[in-house]
């Protein structure tokens, strides 16, 4: 059997690198690093420069802008899965007199709680963050410009309120939370707050000529939860990692799963945002990860459960490279040169009876589905042509099971039985999904006509 872990074919690194070297040209950047992980571990890095001698590679630091804010939403999950906040708790609750209080972690973190995009001038990103030493200096005089709930807007002084509350809960700085909690867990050693080298600087390229202008690398203080980051590329690829697998010692599988699922809609085109996650649903495959950018860099990050690849891009130019993109195009490269080879078929460890004879298909009025038997207990119900409402279940203790996704998300599957103990219908949400359409003495709300079937003539 050919082996999973094999290397790359030279004829997909070489795309890899054409690549790159198509985007270091056009995007005009100084220098850029890539590097794709799959099946957990590194497959391939590259770089480009226009300086002979002093090619980057996956150690060197860059600074990776809101991707940061993918740690800050960790830190905050972490906080709630130790039972010391709550995702709909009010921001008030734990950091009282901000403006904003009234808008709920969840909100912050999925960017739907309503506050501005920017922090008032000068521009943050630009200058010394001790221009900005308090909340209210983030927020200005009105911090929130839509009502919370009502719409995604990205908000970068919101992401500093989240790393607030981290300072406020944990009584330690969100820097050194940031090193205990997730850096030295996993192994990130050359994920820093300032420049450690070997690192980039920071460049703006004129946009009508070839020339450069150093960008300044400002400390961005309590905005820093935001963007402050530097990072490699072989440190974000860790991080890729621990996104898709989960780690036990930073956050548990389930709860990195609640993090790429979609919190509220992004206010253009099939993108979403999770918490802390962006996450994009395209033709061929859902990528989950962040992009980010401060003058001088730009960075991006992308990872496929379904192919098992992530890439990382980053550049040091302030504009023009399309980051994010170009991750999404390596890592695509990958997966589709190289699709993912599954693991075998195995049947079910075990035979329960009572669940086997629940499969089948079944009917919601006239309409037929499919209920099939997964691991664990669990059950998936698919529409038999195709079209309709499906959803995977899981088993619950009392007997009953909850969707996870789809329309069926968080309702409840429950078997109704006769007084003789045999099944009559299946309960969802109300719904009742019988063996036949209609099927003559099942328990079908506001029940079966007596006559049953007919043609036109009767």
């Amino acid at each position: 059997m050919t082996s999973i872990d094999e290397d790359l074919l030279p004829s997909t690194r070489r795309a890899l690198l054409h690549r790159i070297a198509v985007a270091q040209r056009d995007g005009r950047a100084p220098s850029l690093v890539a590097a794709v992980r799959r099946q957990g571990r590194t497959a391939w890095s590259g770089a480009r420069t226009c300086v002979e001698g002093h090619t980057p590679d996956a150690d060197t630091q860059y600074r990776i802008g809101s991707i940061t804010k993918t740690f800050t939403a960790v830190l905050v999950l972490r906080l709630r899965d130790e039972g010391l906040i709550g995702l709909d708790d009010p921001l008030e609750k734990h950091l009282p007199g901000t403006g904003a209080g009234g808008a709920t972690v969840f909100q912050l973190l999925g960017h739907s709680a309503g506050l501005g995009a920017e922090a008032p001038a000068p521009w943050w990103e630009r200058t010394p963050g001790s221009l900005r030493p308090e909340i209210a200096d983030v927020l200005g005089d009105r911090p929130q410009p839509h009502p919370a709930g009502h719409r995604h807007h990205y908000s970068n002084p919101g992401y500093t309120l989240l790393g607030s509350l981290v300072e406020a809960v944990r009584g330690v700085s969100w820097e050194e939370a940031l090193r205990r909690e997730i850096l030295e867990p996993l192994g990130m050693h050359r994920t820093t707050s300032g420049p450690v080298a070997p690192h980039a600087g920071g460049w703006a390229v004129h946009p009508w000529a070839d020339v450069m202008l150093s960008e300044p690398a400002e400390d961005l203080g309590i905005m820093a939860p935001a963007g402050q980051l530097w990072s490699t590329a072989a440190d974000l690829l860790r991080f890729a990692t621990f996104l898709t697998e989960g780690d036990d010692r930073v956050l548990s599988a389930s709860s990195v799963r609640e993090m790429r699922t979609p919190s509220s809609p992004a206010e253009t085109g099939d993108s979403g945002y999770g918490l802390g996650l962006q996450v994009v649903g395209g033709e061929e495959r859902v990528l989950f990860g962040h992009s980010g950018s401060l003058p001088g860099f730009v960075a991006g990050l992308w990872v496929s459960e379904e192919d098992d690849v992530a890439a990382v891009v980053l550049a040091n130019v302030t504009s023009g490279l399309p980051a994010a993109m170009v991750a999404a195009e390596l890592l695509g490269i990958v997966a589709e040169a190289e699709p993912r080879i599954p693991a075998p078929w195995r049947p079910l460890p075990e035979v329960d009876e009572e669940l086997l004879a629940l499969t089948g298909v079944w009917h919601w009025g006239t309409h037929p589905v499919t209920l099939r038997l997964t691991e664990d207990r669990g059950l998936q119900l698919t529409p038999l042509a195709g079209k309709g409402r499906g959803a995977a279940f899981t088993y619950c203790p009392d007997g009953t099971w909850t969707g996870r996704n789809g329309y069926y998300a968080g309702e409840t599957l429950r078997v109704v039985r006769k007084d003789d103990g045999l099944v009559d219908h299946l309960d969802l949400g109300s719904f009742v999904f019988t063996r036949e359409p209609y099927e003559a003495g099942a328990a079908v709300p506001g029940g079966v006509d007596a006559e049953g079937w007919r043609g036109l003539g009767g």
